[in-house]
């Protein structure tokens, strides 16, 4: 019994340390959802994520821990600029093999400034630990995020992408 009570003291000393050492996690859910939603207008130029709106209405739970957790918490902490953030988000999701979440970070480091070879940059270092298959997958990724943001050329008749205009 005495040392349950110990380790219930432990664990509760524990949990007060955390609270204190972090703040953010002693905001409301409210509060901390705004921090989240503060982080997607600013990476994705003030408009809606698509993939958090459709969780949300899906599955709203998950699109609350994502907003509340995952970006108010974890994503406006100090420590880290936006650059680093979203670098690290890509090499992570890249070296997993999860382009579409590849696709939204690399998206929003093309928003704030990271450039087209940083992120090819990214893909050859992965080669190193997640190996060719997995950065081969996220150059055919990137490839089509460079794509869809990449100015269309047009003459008169056909753009480069092969779509004919209209008169």
């Amino acid at each position: 019994m005495r040392d349950v009570i110990h380790f219930s003291l432990a664990a509760f000393g524990t949990l007060t340390v955390f609270a204190t050492a972090y703040p953010a996690l002693a905001d409301t859910v409210e509060e901390r959802r705004a921090k989240g939603a503060a982080v997607v207008s600013k990476l994705n130029n003030g408009v809606a994520q698509n993939n958090l709106e459709n969780m949300r209405r899906e599955f709203p739970f998950l699109a609350e821990a994502t907003e509340a957790y995952a970006l108010g918490d974890v994503w406006s902490r100090p420590g880290l600029d936006d650059r680093t953030r979203q670098l690290a988000a890509v090499a992570t999701f890249a070296a997993m093999g999860m382009t579409d979440l590849m696709t939204v970070h690399a998206r929003y480091a093309l928003n704030i400034g990271v450039t087209e070879d940083e992120l090819k940059e990214i893909v050859y270092m992965i080669t190193v630990p997640a190996g060719f298959p997995r950065a081969i997958i996220a150059s055919q990724a990137l490839s089509k995020v460079f794509a869809e943001r990449a100015p269309a050329i047009c003459s008169v008749d056909t753009c480069e992408s092969g779509t004919t205009t209209t008169p």
